[in-house]
């Protein structure tokens, strides 16, 4: 995947959505369903998930859809309510995955603007759907769950991004095809060129410009090594912020329960 392709990561708009995936009837539908194989067949055909025994990514959208319904029904939400939920959860999902690149801040300030449009009566730019204790549900169960494994989901619903770096030197005629495939073979052997020249001839190469390819080699091993080190500390420290974000956002969460129990007291 080229740098071209990538989508850097957007801010969205809340905006009401209440009856934008689940309408009317197909809420009636989802509450007549008993069984967990009812719901999870009714949902599969809703949103063209029937592959979701072959197909991961169908199985892993499913189980999102169908935990979202159930967490519904166990907070007593009446049908207006558990469509818009579902709403906010299939779209805080799809901006997720619409990149590659980190974007968690931008996705959870997505929800939290979502859930207050759903929560303060402001016609037409948002409604009293939710009341403040919902408000504390609704932002621990997407924290605990989705937000979460933030990352298994971009690994399951996102292209994978690969470095791949090529050298040209100046001065040095460009290797033949074939040079090239021979290349390409002792990079899997983890051979250098001159390191397979040497083993075939039994001993150093006698070429005039094998001092020269050695110090090539040698170069780039130690640029390799140093970029591998450096891609390692990127990650770490990017691992580092997401944790600590996390641990902001269930801060965050816990307090603002922790000031609606006040309040209610």
């Amino acid at each position: 995947m080229g740098p071209e392709s990538l989508q850097l990561p957007k801010p969205h708009k809340a905006n009401i959505c209440i009856w934008k995936y689940l309408d009317v009837h197909s809420m009636d539908l989802i509450n007549n369903a008993e069984t967990t194989d009812e719901l999870k067949r009714l949902l599969s055909d809703l949103f063209d998930l029937k592959d979701f025994e072959a197909n991961p990514r169908s199985a892993i959208l499913l189980d999102l859809y169908f935990y979202t319904i159930q967490f519904s029904r166990e907070q007593g939400f009446n049908r207006e309510q558990t469509a818009t939920f579902f709403s906010i959860v299939k779209d805080v999902h799809e901006a997720c995955v619409e990149t590659p690149l980190p974007n968690m801040e931008e996705c959870y300030k997505y929800f939290s603007e979502l859930i207050f449009c759903h929560s303060i009566r402001r016609p037409p730019f948002s409604i009293d759907l939710f009341n403040q204790d919902q408000l504390v549900l609704l932002t621990d169960y997407m924290i605990n769950t989705y937000f979460r494994h933030y990352k298994l989901y971009k690994y399951a619903f996102t292209p994978q991004v690969r470095l791949d770096i090529s050298f040209t030197y100046v001065g040095m005629p460009e290797p033949e095809p074939k040079e090239e495939e021979s290349m390409a073979e002792s990079t899997e052997k983890g051979l250098s060129p001159l390191q397979e020249e040497a083993e075939e001839t039994g001993g150093p190469a006698e070429s005039p410009t094998a001092a020269l390819r050695d110090f090539i080699v040698s170069q780039l091993n130690q640029e390799l090594t140093q970029l591998r080190l450096s891609i390692d500390q990127r990650l770490k420290v990017t691992e580092d912020q997401f944790n600590a974000k996390l641990i902001q956002l269930e801060k965050a969460s816990a307090a603002s329960k922790g000031v609606a129990k006040a309040k209610k007291k």
